[in-house]
């Protein structure tokens, strides 16, 4: 059936990849190749907004970043409204539709989302806690079922910065500050996600931020101005470079390069180029495709070609190093880079004018949308595009799921203080609560209604952070001081001169729990974890197995003396890493650091 009047030899299944590849290509005008290398944010709901809509008939896009998933059937329901708009285009090219994670519980738009129907595990950093290379292969073949069923079919992760600057906010998406560590779990992360190939069975993953985005100078993130500086004080780039290699080597699909700037590194005796690693040609063609080999999609993190406004509050483009530059000019520089997309741009008509005007050249156009296809291609997606909403109702967060799910989450907790006699909870127990519901432990204790009726004090806590709210998105992400605020401090004391206190501290980046930790009779850590995986943990149903994925600092001092590249740079730090007590129940003495 292939190349007749009725059958494309794009659309003949038993042609090898390649060559279907090279005959859509062949089919394809300038503005249809163009809208391939566009990533562009769309919100789900209901029903395609209008804008996506456009950009699907008139901008010929067919990548998809979706934020808005109301409960699996709407979500089946609007990718098969998305995958049929496709359909009616002059080639049917049909959509693939991306998703950051969605299986935990941190909320930032500009990096994940909780789990909402979907099931809830930990944090890829809880991940890390439990060190087990079988539960993260679990967990990602867990979410790519779900993501299969409503029609996911790329997956804007894992994440393998270290956490190496323990201010720096996105800590909670990796995989802790070991390189090794981190390199083992990606690859089974991407396993479970992609299986040893990609086929119509994957979700195709996209690792993130090469060449290692974790360690920015003073901890602030590179989507703000202020952020873009990235540093290497400690002479440590190959090690933020190593958990890369690995996923390489697991077959990753596609890869992001980060915002960050490097400042001040040299490789091999050259100096890098101070602009955004997404502009790098140094760092992408160089290092990612001739060095490491890597011939697969670089889709370019998001924005780094225009400005944005959300909710009357503005964000600038991430085009560090090149501000000066048009954007024009910053599209040219990053296609020469070595990229083959944008993510989070729709802006197709200017690289037409690029390569209309001999800017850039059909061939270097031919390349990257080469790239693109052969991944969906090799989904399956020009065979099987729709999904059934049945079905997807009936995998996504089932029972099964859930419950894998929770136990990861107990398993996960890392035990850093445990007193005798405190922990685990009876069912005669009174306890006070606060920062967690009550509720979740009405069937195992004794509620108590102040700490004065009370024989344990349970505190939940997130770890502490400067709120700012000046630039779009700002607010989301957790930067600055690691210290908890006077009254915090003040208050856990008062408690713990009434009653031993069992603090339970959420760890999406390190706290320092210095002024804390006294007063605690038993000091706990989580990483994405529920009130109902707690209580298995505070009851002893569950045993907690963390043990910590980057170390606690003692104080301010030590975190400002540190090397932002340096994996447990932080000096004499209260917890090290990888301290855990694996256990409740041992004598105070045992629990010294």
């Amino acid at each position: 059936m292939s190349g007749t009047a009725t059958q494309a030899a794009y659309l003949d299944t038993a042609l090898p990849v390649n060559q279907r590849v090279e005959d859509l290509l062949g089919r394809m005008t300038l503005e249809e190749k163009a809208g391939q290398m566009f990533h562009a944010i769309t919100f789900g709901g209901a029903d395609v907004d209008s804008g996506t809509q456009g950009l699907i008939a008139e901008g010929f896009m067919s990548h998809f970043n979706v934020h808005q998933l109301p409960d699996a059937r709407t979500a089946a329901r609007w990718h098969n409204a998305m995958q049929e708009l496709a359909s009616r285009t002059r080639l049917g090219i049909p959509i693939t539709v991306s998703t950051d994670p969605r299986h935990a519980f941190a909320e930032n738009q500009g990096a994940s989302f909780a789990a909402g129907f979907f099931s809830a595990w930990p944090e890829p950093i809880g991940m890390a806690a439990l060190r087990d290379p079988k539960t993260v292969l679990r967990f990602a073949d867990t979410a790519r079922q779900e993501y299969l069923a409503v029609g996911l079919r790329a997956a804007l992760h894992p994440t393998v910065d270290l956490a190496t600057e323990p201010r720096w906010a996105r800590q909670y998406s990796g995989f802790g500050q070991d390189p090794e560590l981190t390199g083992q779990l990606a690859a089974a992360y991407l396993e479970g996600f992609q299986g040893h190939a990609v086929s119509d069975q994957s979700v195709a993953c996209m690792t993130k931020h090469f060449p290692g985005g974790g360690p920015q100078k003073d901890g602030e993130d590179p989507h703000f101005p202020y952020g873009r500086e990235q540093v290497y004080p400690a002479g440590k780039f190959e090690d933020h470079l190593l958990p890369f290699r690995d996923a390489i080597g697991a077959g990753t699909s596609a890869i992001m390069p980060y915002y960050g700037m490097p400042v001040g590194l040299e490789r091999n005796g050259e100096a890098i180029e101070e602009v955004g690693f997404g502009f790098n040609r140094q760092i992408i063609t160089g290092l990612l495709r001739r060095e490491l080999g890597y011939d697969g999609v670089v889709c370019t993190d998001w924005g780094l070609l225009h400005d944005s406004e959300a909710f009357g509050m503005n964000l600038p483009a991430r085009a560090w190093g090149v501000e000066h530059l048009s954007v024009e000019d910053r599209m040219v520089k990053a296609i020469e880079a070595g990229c083959d997309q944008f993510g989070g741009e729709a802006c197709p008509e200017i690289l037409v004018g690029l390569v209309k005007s001999g800017r850039i050249q059909n061939q270097r156009i031919d390349e990257s949308v080469r790239r693109l296809l052969r991944v969906k291609f090799e989904l399956g997606l020009f065979e099987n595009r729709y999904v059934d909403e049945e079905a997807a109702v009936a995998v996504v967060g089932n029972a099964v799921f859930r419950e894998e799910g929770l136990k990861a989450q107990s398993r996960s907790v890392v035990a850093l203080r445990a007193a005798a006699g405190v922990l685990p909870l009876s069912s005669s127990t009174r306890v006070y609560v606060e920062g967690m519901s009550p509720e979740a432990l009405a069937d195992c204790v004794v509620i108590a209604p102040t700490p004065d009726d009370a024989d344990v004090v349970i505190v939940r806590l997130d770890a502490p952070y400067e709120p700012r709210n000046d630039l779009f998105l700002e607010a989301m992400f957790h930067a600055g001081s690691l210290e908890f605020d006077a009254a915090t401090v003040a208050h856990i004391e008062e408690l713990a001169r009434k009653v031993p206190v069992v603090l339970v501290v959420n760890l999406d980046r390190p706290a320092i729990l210095t002024p804390l930790e006294p007063h605690c009779s038993a000091l706990l850590a989580t990483f994405g974890v529920s009130d109902e995986a707690l209580v298995r943990v505070l009851t002893g149903e569950v045993n907690p197995e963390g043990r910590l994925p980057f170390e606690l600092p003692r104080s301010t001092q030590a975190v400002l003396e540190a090397h932002s590249d340096e994996p447990g740079g932080t000096r004499d730090p209260l917890y090290a890493y990888g301290f855990g007590l694996g256990g409740l129940v041992v004598p105070a003495c045992e629990t010294d650091a």
